[in-house]
């Protein structure tokens, strides 16, 4: 989450200034230059002015003048290559290079409340702590979903979401990542339930849908278009599709899992699973086996660290894919409103560092998580969402490198 450097408009176009008393005779540039009529000859009309090569290029006339003075010139014969896509914020991310040239030539200046209201009057007020803190905030957020948006993979990604510990929040975390991923990219994520018994997932998310996973795992063979997939979903607000349990079903397998990942994997670029709460069934490693990226959501309490803990040295253990993927993993911490400690706090973060847990997000609390009912993204209190979509970057750059670390372009279990 590293800001991406920005250059001034003086550093930038300063350069052009300079460029028209720069003459060069000779010079020849890959990128066009105007046409040039012939020097001036003996046999020349009298009082014809002599014509001089046009001036280089900006960028090119400051890689020039930056050459040490010992080196030696180039040949008449090559030519200069001038890279615009790195040299000049008309190319390469020219909006957010030109908007961050625009702020640090243009004075602060406050836009909110009474401040505000004194700079529209044009007195020179700049804003408080608190908008600026906002306009901070707002640069964060504006980074995480660029991120997220950005991000493309050359194959179907899934993200795991388990917690061995009961009521730590699995199904709220996968209902809404998978809900930011979906805002931000514009859809294309499923959210599968593949606990072993059906769990909380068609429950907690938006709809009522006629079929489900009970459905899909019996029908499986037989799906082979987008919309007959899309018949065993529940849409959400968010653009995701939600594949839950309608009702009773049969012990979902590792086997089933496999299969209705495949077929998801077909239609949706971007896979999140919300699993159960025992680690060694059938169901758990069928997950496993086709998953690039773990989170784990814990509460701030010894249980849930402990079990999330226990779980990361198992994977480790089972060595391979399994080892990488809790090398990768994430830890997500919610709050359900339940007094906490600070002591606990801190020793809830050493602990899960000390597992190897590559990031570790703060959710705060949410009334609408906590109340149990259906989750709408929208919903959601402008914090919590940012706490989301700061997570959903971590989790996409985990996927990034997953997905380039593998070792082949198609994931088979």
């Amino acid at each position: 989450m590293s800001d991406t450097g920005r250059s001034a408009p003086s550093d930038v176009f300063g350069a052009a200034d300079r460029a028209g008393d720069y003459i060069e005779e000779d010079t020849n540039l890959t990128t066009p230059a105007p046409p040039r009529r012939r020097p001036k000859t003996t046999g020349s009309t009298p009082g014809e002015p002599e014509q001089s090569a046009a001036p280089l290029p900006a960028a090119a006339q400051e890689t020039a003048t930056a050459a040490p003075s010992g080196s030696a010139a180039p040949s008449s014969t090559a030519a200069a290559t001038v890279d615009l896509a790195s040299t000049s914020v008309l190319f390469g991310g020219s909006a957010a290079g030109l908007a961050a040239a625009s702020r640090t030539t243009t004075p602060a200046k406050a836009t909110t409340g009474f401040r505000g209201a004194l700079a529209n009057l044009g007195l020179p007020v700049g804003p408080g702590a608190a908008e600026l803190g906002e306009r901070r905030r707002t640069e964060l957020r504006t980074t995480h979903e660029t991120t997220v948006r950005q991000a493309t993979w050359t194959r179907a990604v899934s993200i795991l979401v388990n917690n061995p510990k009961g009521g730590t929040g699995k199904t709220p975390t996968a209902l809404l990542l998978g809900g930011v991923l979906a805002a931000i990219r514009g859809g294309s994520v499923a959210i599968l339930e593949v606990s072993d018994d059906p769990g909380a997932l068609n429950f907690r998310a938006e709809g009522n849908p006629l079929l489900g996973l009970g459905e899909l795992v019996r029908d499986v063979d037989q799906v082979k278009t987008a919309g007959r997939l899309a018949g065993y979903t529940a849409p959400q607000t968010s653009f995701a599709s939600v594949i839950g349990s309608t009702g009773r079903r049969d012990l979902l397998t590792g086997e089933s899992v496999v299969a209705v990942s495949h077929v998801i994997d077909d239609f949706y670029s971007i896979r999140v699973m919300d699993s159960g709460n025992v680690p060694t069934s059938s169901a758990f490693r069928g997950a496993v086996s086709v998953s690039d990226v773990l989170v784990i959501p814990v509460m701030n309490a010894g249980d849930s660290v402990l079990e999330a803990i226990q779980l990361l040295e198992e994977l480790r253990a089972a060595g391979g894919a399994s080892a990488e993927l809790a090398n990768r993993a994430i830890a997500i911490r919610l709050t359900d409103g339940r007094p906490e400690n600070d002591a606990v706090r801190h020793e809830v973060e050493r602990l899960l560092s000390q597992a190897g847990v590559s990031a570790l997000h703060e959710i705060p609390y949410d009334s609408h998580i906590a109340e149990r009912g259906q989750l709408t993204l929208g919903s959601l209190n402008p914090a919590t969402r940012d706490a989301f979509v700061a997570a959903a970057a971590s989790v996409v750059r985990a996927l990034q490198a997953a997905v380039s670390a593998a070792p082949t372009q198609n994931r088979k279990a």
